[in-house]
């Protein structure tokens, strides 16, 4: 069984450890500082030794498809070559850096920040299909704003094509590797999606044509980027209120096997909502984010007034419910797919212990795995807790030389989601959480987060 110091090799390319920074929303952009801005997000944990960096969700085309505030664009080759000076310092530390492609579809700013869209009042979502009556329901309602774009069958193949192409400039800058955002409710999933997906061409009508559009990429990247270790985020779709046309999670089990036959390198299976909830963040209401005094202007600008800003804020209060912090909320997933499937399955979601993590790689027996039985994956994965503790790995990984054991048991983090609500305002992932922060002060000045090489 596995340890999480052992490496492991995806695709062709050797991962030093099982330990890996999830992606995140680093809030860098395109602009003259954008290079430094990740470098001092992502370096941190490779200093501290995680064997992959995942870099967060990165969009493959100048114009729309960003989710929030503040994601950096892959479209422009020039601005791609920049990132070479990131991959480099991520290698000097002997990790390897993936970097996740995506594209938000009807999930993009233009969709809900009232801001971003009276300043871009051309720009269209692109949509699978009509959007579901749910969503237009809500249009109506005045919660969210749709102008869709239905791909045509050749806007497909020219969508599936950006991803090739900014693949490409990638490997060239450097990256170890491509990571899709196949989950979330990014174009992807929209794809994968009964709910999205009413296509009536090659990309629509079953489950193995809604498959198509990832194949197609995977075509795309392989004949632009090579054999580049290529992955991707597999969803089973969590109950809905009114909603019946979802991904079960036998549903999600069955794409990853036939990824596998497509030729992808590793998956990620998670649950994830069909729309965008806390079903992708579980943990507490973020009481503190929400009455930040500083931040009240900002919310106002992206939902479009007090009373919407209060509508959402009650919204995420109702889902901090539905969705509990759960420990490794994904793990029945990936066993089931893991069963399946021959390649690396990567675990995230909840994962926030050291005993934890030897349990789903299969390094010690427990009453859900059972004696005897396989891991539960290959790589466990973290994104919150590095927002809370840069250099984590050095506190989880045996290479680490301060602090004590119990102190290596649990990361800092408390799920209370106060460093993601005011990233809708465009403001950078850092834990705001004092508790934590003195936490961390104090493991910082016992050399906690040192390593004998540095």
């Amino acid at each position: 069984m596995a340890t999480l110091e052992d490496p492991i090799e995806i695709g062709g390319v050797t991962i030093p450890n099982r330990l890996y920074r999830a992606p995140l929303l680093e809030c860098a952009g395109n602009g003259p500082d954008a290079v430094d801005a990740l470098i001092d997000d992502l370096e941190p944990a490779a200093e501290s030794g995680v064997g992959l960096i995942c870099q967060g969700a990165t969009i493959v085309r100048g114009d729309g498809g960003c989710a929030a505030p503040g994601m950096t664009r892959v479209h422009d080759p020039d601005f791609v070559k920049r990132l070479s000076r990131l991959t480099e310092r991520i290698h000097d530390h002997g990790s390897r850096i993936f970097v996740q492609l995506e594209h938000g579809g009807l999930r993009s700013m233009e969709t809900w920040h009232d801001e971003y869209r009276r300043d871009h009042p051309g720009l269209e979502q692109l949509a699978v299909s009509r959007p579901p009556w749910q969503l237009r329901l809500l249009d109506r309602l005045g919660f969210l704003s749709y102008d869709p774009h239905v791909l045509s069958t050749d806007e497909v193949y020219d969508l599936a094509a950006d991803f090739g192409r900014a693949a490409a400039s990638a490997v060239d800058a450097g990256y170890d590797g491509i990571h899709l955002a196949g989950a979330n409710m990014g174009i992807v999933q929209q794809f994968l999606s009964p709910f999205y997906n009413r296509r009536d061409d090659e990309f629509g009508g079953s489950p193995e044509a809604r498959l198509e559009f990832l194949a197609v990429v995977h075509d795309e990247i392989r004949e632009r980027a090579g054999d580049v270790p290529l992955m991707t985020k597999v969803p089973a779709e969590t109950p809905a209120p009114i909603v019946r046309r979802k991904l079960s999670l036998e549903d999600g089990v069955e794409i990853a096997r036939r990824l596998e036959k497509i030729g992808y390198d590793a998956v990620v299976p998670v649950q994830t909502s069909v729309v965008w909830d806390m079903s992708i963040v579980r943990g507490a209401y973020p009481e503190r984010a929400w009455t930040n005094e500083g931040l009240q202007a900002e919310y106002d600008a992206a939902f479009g007034g007090a009373m919407r800003k209060r509508l959402v804020s009650l919204a995420n209060r109702i889902q901090s419910i539905q969705y509990d912090f759960e420990p490794a909320w994904n793990e029945e997933f990936c066993q089931r797919v893991r069963e399946r499937v021959s390649i690396p399955v990567l675990a995230e979601g909840g994962i926030r212990e050291r005993a934890e993590m030897d349990r789903l790689l299969g390094g010690s027996s427990s009453e859900s795995l059972g004696e005897g039985e396989p891991p539960a994956c290959d790589m466990v994965g973290m994104a919150r807790p590095f927002y809370a503790e840069p250099r984590l790995g050095a506190r989880l990984l045996e290479s680490g030389i301060g602090g004590n054991e119990n102190e290596r048991t649990r990361v800092l983090c408390e799920s209370c989601n106060n460093c993601t609500v005011p990233q809708v305002t465009g403001a950078p992932g850092i834990c705001r959480t004092p508790d934590v922060l003195r936490a961390r002060g104090e493991l910082e000045r016992e050399g906690a987060y040192e390593r004998p090489e540095s």
